[in-house]
């Protein structure tokens, strides 16, 4: 039951949706880890390596300016991602309509 399973297609339109029903639902699924990813450095206060914030001077003012910004960058990175998981998951569903059909 588990791995890969030998699917005998009839004509290429069928392989052609079945493909991109798979490889859309690998995008879905490295899209839910990159959110899990990211919430969990936001939650730890860490800062991931994708985020590049300088700022000049080395004060308690600069750090917190710091923190925050590295802080709204997670928090924007989040939100983009749970679009593109709403628009994944509609492309989800309309692939699977097309292949059972």
């Amino acid at each position: 039951m588990y791995g890969t399973m030998n699917l005998k297609f009839i004509n290429a339109k069928q392989a052609r949706a079945v493909y991109k029903y798979k490889n859309t639902k690998q995008k879905l699924h490295r899209t839910i880890a990159a959110i899990w990813y990211n919430k969990s450095c936001r939650d730890r206060n860490i800062k991931p390596n994708y985020v590049n914030i300088r700022i000049k001077g080395n004060n308690k003012q600069c750090k917190n300016t710091k923190k925050t910004a590295i802080r709204t960058r997670i928090n924007q990175e989040i939100k983009f991602l749970h679009i593109k998981k709403q628009k994944l998951n509609e492309q989800l569903y309309k692939l699977h309509l097309k292949c059972v059909s």
